[in-house]
């Protein structure tokens, strides 16, 4: 097995588990369990291989989705055992960020590109299956909520893990310093409050006389 299909595995499962816990909140019957854990799973990995003109990854091998629904059953039975399904859907999606992001950066690492299309496929890698799961499940999407390190924590554990390549010419610490990189980040959001400054509106200038 390779490390992105590894990767994509781990990621698949998480993500899932957060796309199954979103269609719990929306009160979506199995079908829709099934749908939205499979969009959030599959969803970024999806978009880097259309990207990166690789064959998609859940089609070269179906296993990846049928994780997905099998996590969609499970949390469709056990989703109301849990205290707050939005806090834990938080933590699953902070858990699958940083593996998809490492995944995107192997991926297009092995296919030869350069530092910045590496970062561009970690942070599409990791964001789009979120995305995707809270605009179908009609919420807010995690990634542009207040300022929370989201996107800034893919870029970071991607843009950690090309310079560690550089430095080291260790692939798998790369991947390893990709994923402490972004877990701390998004973690430290979730747990501390960390946050990028905001945009803030200011009051418009009095007219000139």
């Amino acid at each position: 097995m390779t490390a992105v299909l590894a990767l994509d595995y781990a990621s698949a499962l998480i993500f899932a588990a957060s796309g199954a816990l979103a269609a719990s909140r929306a009160q979506l019957d199995l079908v829709g369990f099934a749908f939205l854990a499979s969009l959030t799973a599959l969803g970024g990995g999806t978009v880097r291989d259309l990207l990166l003109d690789r064959t998609i990854f859940w089609i070269a091998d179906p296993l990846p989705l049928a994780i997905a629904c099998v996590v969609a059953v499970l949390v469709f039975f056990t989703a109301h055992l849990l205290e707050s399904r939005q806090t834990v859907l938080l933590w699953l999606d902070a858990g699958a960020l940083p593996i998809a992001v490492a995944a995107g950066v192997r991926a297009a690492t092995d296919l030869g590109h350069t530092a910045p299309i590496i970062v561009l496929m970690g942070i599409a890698t990791g964001c789009f299956g979120g995305l995707l799961r809270d605009i179908v499940a009609n919420e807010v999407p995690l990634l542009i909520r207040t300022g929370k390190l989201y996107v800034t924590a893919a870029l970071a554990g991607a843009a950690a893990a090309v310079a560690t390549q550089r430095l080291t010419g260790d692939a798998t610490l790369a991947l390893v310093a990709c994923i402490a990189v972004a877990f701390i980040l998004r973690g430290g959001s979730l747990a501390f409050g960390w946050r990028l400054p905001v945009y803030k509106a200011r009051p418009p200038r009095p007219p000139l006389e």
